[in-house]
């Protein structure tokens, strides 16, 4: 608006010189022809007429002028109004880069808040880490024990079934060995029933050595012949 004001101001004032110009042409054309040292009627016309044409021609002048400012003013004001509406879009890009920028500024300060709260669970799960790590040596550890001790049950279990297998043979061997040594009583037993049966104490009397070694001749050879 200021702009458009100052050009109207200066058109005015243009307009205005060239018509005081033109007015005091003529002021002087008449002082000139009323004076009294009066110069001959045909110079008085030439010089008239020289004016008239030199007037006519400024107006011309003028009139042109007046069309080539009026032209530049109507350029300036086209000028003026693309001015201003490139002035409006500027602003308006303006306005949105600097939302844009408040956006930018936003999103980044939201990122860094994200990349600390990131970086601190790294530090918490680094933490974990290492505790998790130390708790599997604990139990690697613990199962290398668990393995070794295993491994020495394990080879005790074996000893054992070993030592229970030898206990169930010598077990076996003397159930076998005592039912032979009841079977050697008993037939020994037998023996000696007999041998009291088939003797008669009544008429032989009562034994003399002799009889007690043949009984333990007997006895001696029973056991020899028992399998």
């Amino acid at each position: 608006m200021t702009s458009s004001r100052s050009s109207n101001v200066a058109h005015s004032i243009l307009i205005s010189f060239l018509a005081l110009w033109s007015i005091v042409s003529l002021i002087v054309i008449v002082v000139w022809a009323t004076s009294p040292d009066m110069k001959g009627a045909s110079q008085c016309r030439s010089e008239l007429q020289a004016l008239q044409e030199k007037a006519d021609k400024d107006g011309l002048n003028w009139a042109s002028d007046r069309r080539a400012m009026t032209n530049m003013v109507m350029e300036g004001r086209a000028n003026q109004t693309l001015l201003l509406n490139q002035t409006l879009q500027l602003r308006e890009q303006v306005r949105l880069l600097n939302e844009s920028l408040n956006f930018c500024l936003e999103e980044n300060a939201i990122l860094n808040e994200n990349i600390t709260s990131l970086e601190n669970e790294t530090k918490v799960l680094k933490e974990i880490e290492a505790n998790l790590t130390a708790k599997i040596s604990q139990q690697q550890d613990l199962i290398e024990d668990l393995h070794h001790n295993l491994t020495q049950t394990a080879s005790k279990l074996k000893a054992c079934a070993g030592l229970n297998d030898a206990a169930q043979i010598l077990k076996q061997t003397a159930e076998t060995e005592t039912e032979a040594c009841q079977n050697s009583q008993q037939y020994l037993e037998k023996q000696l029933s007999k041998c009291k049966r088939t003797s008669d104490p009544k008429g032989l009397g009562a034994p003399g050595p002799r009889s007690g070694i043949a009984w333990l001749l007997i006895l001696i050879i029973s056991l020899f012949l028992i399998p």
